[in-house]
């Protein structure tokens, strides 16, 4: 009976202790799921290309870009839970591998619910094993085409609107063919843009230079001058403008000529590059970096 007793107590201590730490998990998965109303937006630094994180008041998301390589990832688990293993839908705005090979991975580690394409076509092995990988898994893939809305929180009124294409763009250019989204979030904006172009910029703005104006700019193309028209921008009139680049990338973004632009309009610019993932939250008023 002694040696029984013995026994019986690392085994009592052993279910509090596992008991303990259930309830701790419980608790911070549901202050976890309890964001206050508050969208956060994330800015991943993945290196040379794109990857942005966008979860609603209610917990939806969606991945705007998986970047290049097996950089997402880990990007990814510094800002989501870690006992999510499921998106709403990833989104890619052009068919690049720096936009999209970072999703190749997340598409066997994360249940996916689907994918948004802009329609260009890029016919490369990784582009081939990508689109495997999404019939593999049975995610249903959509053209994304202007007026569209994609509602990540209906309570609240969080939603990205496609601005671009609007037309059929598979016999574009990638870059020139880039979806051009905006998030929106109550009195809050922030205009996506993949790589596209300054053609692409001044063709919105003829069609509605009004619709464009945003609180934050994504800067098209990683900072390249061949997008940021000043005119553009001066629409847009953001308070913020992000850069994804990678540090000491071969292309040399972001070009002068972009940041003389941004500066030209007063923009505070924020870059991946040294400066790592750059969060911001909104409360539907007003946005606040992380």
């Amino acid at each position: 009976m002694l040696v029984t007793n013995k026994a019986s107590i690392p085994l009592k201590l052993f279910t509090l202790i596992f008991l303990a730490i259930s309830v701790i998990s419980i608790w911070y998965a549901v202050l976890q799921e309890n964001h206050r109303g508050r969208m956060m937006i994330a800015f991943l630094d993945i290196g040379q290309g794109d990857a942005i994180y966008i979860q609603a008041p209610n917990g939806n998301d969606i991945i705007i870009d998986g970047g290049p390589g097996r950089n997402l990832l880990g990007q990814l688990a510094k800002v989501m839970p870690f006992y999510k293993r499921n998106v709403g839908a990833i989104l890619v705005t052009n068919p690049d591998a720096d936009h999209y090979s970072g999703f190749i991975d997340l598409l066997d580690r994360y249940q996916v619910g689907m994918d948004f394409e802009a329609g260009t076509i890029s016919d490369t092995p990784t582009r081939h094993l990508f689109l495997h990988k999404l019939d593999d898994h049975h995610i249903p893939v959509m053209i994304a085409k202007r007026g569209m809305k994609i509602v990540l929180d209906q309570k609240d009124g969080v939603y990205l609107s496609i601005l671009f294409p609007d037309r059929d763009v598979s016999s574009f250019a990638t870059n020139d063919g880039s979806i051009i989204a905006k998030l929106v979030y109550g009195n809050t904006s922030v205009l996506l843009q993949g790589d596209a172009s300054q053609k692409d910029e001044l063709y919105l703005l003829k069609l509605d230079s009004i619709g464009l104006k945003a609180d934050i700019l994504k800067v098209g193309h990683h900072g390249s001058k061949t997008s940021t028209a000043p005119a553009y921008v001066q629409a847009v009139g953001p308070e913020w403008a992000i850069i994804s680049a990678g540090l000491n990338n071969r292309y040399g973004f972001p070009h002068q000529q972009t940041l003389d632009t941004l500066n030209a309009s007063h923009v505070t610019i924020l870059k991946t590059m040294g400066q790592g993932s750059i969060i911001f939250q909104s409360d539907g008023r007003e946005f606040k970096e992380k």
